[in-house]
């Protein structure tokens, strides 16, 4: 290996080592439902984000909550020397896709059915610790 490769490959660790992600793939939630609590945390401080999914109504914040512990969990095996209240981390991205689809048959009148669609969706959780960029 080339030293410019080596070197790029160290700076693309380094960077990786300041970034954690958690994946929950197939959550029996409706995308749209989901969507409406991770639009709350986008962006925030972690103790912040917790904070508001913990005090939350809705069932789907207790799935982003433990997806968001997982994450937490994720960054401090990456970084087991550091601690999490000096590296400032917040949620850098949250994103919410549609999963699979379960397909089911509703009678209706006259001999028709009609189609129930059960959704489910995918939610990734990216987490940035950066100490100056965000202030919330």
């Amino acid at each position: 290996m080339g030293v410019r490769k080596r070197e790029r490959a160290e700076q693309i660790k380094e960077a990786k080592t300041q970034v954690a992600f958690a994946k929950l793939n197939n959550c029996p939630t409706s995308p749209r439902k989901m969507r409406l609590v991770a639009d709350l945390v986008r962006g925030k401080k972690v103790e912040l984000a917790l904070n508001i999914l913990r005090f939350n109504s809705k069932e789907a914040s207790r799935k982003v909550e433990k997806l968001l512990l997982s994450a937490i969990a994720n960054w401090q095996a990456k970084n087991a020397d550091a601690s999490i209240e000096e590296a400032g981390l917040f949620v850098k991205e949250i994103r919410v896709d549609g999963g699979m689809m379960l397909k089911r048959l509703r009678p209706a009148p006259q001999g028709r059915a009609h189609r129930i669609r059960k959704r489910s969706n995918h939610v990734t959780i990216v987490l940035g610790s950066n100490n100056n960029t965000q202030s919330n």
